[in-house]
């Protein structure tokens, strides 16, 4: 098996080998391309930061990795690792990891983040080995959007975009790396994004991916909670998505009153992750 970058390698080859890679996943992970593309656009996918194992011409693992600023710090992300099926328990995994490892030190990123599902032993096991901590506990939320009936005491209007100095005053906590802003406004075209002020002071916004659901920012400042805004809010986002199901994912879990509120418009928890981090 070789090993290389992947800017050489086409975003429908990569798609493909992400599609098998994740057939048999606890979670569904089977996007259609354009979907994938957007994904990959919004998590700030560097190919030549990103390692993939060949087989002849097949792609048969991979490490998709994305590079930005993030609080501050030049990170990497893991967007996404996979192994198809017939070749894993060969060691291809650790392999990536540490050609992933070295090609960061080469000065692309002075750490790397990811998420995983803390009920993914193997995967959380292989991380810690790796050199990976735990960072942040995140907890997942969805709902189906005919059962979100939240009563709309204000209304929001639309924006195109979210001031991020003027959101932070919303936040009971940092958005994970795929809900920041940068990810945001790196596909912008596919959210749509609604505010609730009173007499000009923003009393709290959200966005929301109008064919996924995603919900990746929201968030009511501290003057004006307990007044109905946060429900006001969604009944704006429920109004502009297609999609059936309505999801808030990475919430931090510590932040119980962001979960309280969510459970009282009758979201479920659905999983819980773990963000980790490894120093470079």
């Amino acid at each position: 098996m070789i090993y290389h970058t992947l800017e050489q390698t086409d975003l429908q080859l990569i798609h493909r080998a992400f599609i098998e890679a994740f057939s048999d996943y606890s979670v569904a992970m089977a996007p259609p391309f354009e979907s994938f593309e957007r994904r990959m656009r919004r998590r700030g996918f560097a190919p030549t930061a990103s390692v993939g194992t060949f087989d002849g011409e097949k792609l048969i693992g991979f490490s998709l990795t994305g590079l930005r600023q993030y609080g501050g710090i030049f990170t990497a992300y893991d967007i996404a690792t996979g192994v198809v099926p017939e070749y894993r328990r060969h060691g291809v995994t650790g392999e990536i990891f540490i050609r992933e490892r070295a090609l960061l030190q080469k000065g692309h990123a002075n750490r790397y983040l990811l998420e995983v599902i803390q009920t993914n032993q193997p995967a959380l096991q292989l991380y810690r080995k790796q050199g990976f901590q735990i960072r942040r506990d995140f907890s997942c939320f969805r709902i189906d959007r005919s059962l979100l009936t939240p009563h709309a005491a204000y209304r929001a209007g639309q924006v195109d975009r979210i001031d991020p100095e003027q959101a932070k005053v919303c936040w009971d906590f940092a958005p994970s790396w795929q809900n920041s802003s940068a990810s945001v406004s790196a596909a912008s075209e596919a959210f749509h994004c609604v505010v609730i002020r009173f007499s000009g002071e923003t009393a709290g916004y959200g966005i929301v991916e109008k064919e996924t659901g995603d919900i990746p920012q929201f968030g009511v400042n501290p003057k004006f909670r307990r007044a109905g805004v946060g429900a006001s809010l969604f009944a704006a986002l429920a109004e502009n998505t297609t999609a059936q199901t309505i999801q808030v994912l990475n919430t931090e879990t510590s932040q119980k009153a962001v979960g309280l509120f969510l459970n009282s418009l009758d979201f479920e928890c659905c999983v819980k992750q773990y963000e980790m981090m490894l120093t470079i």
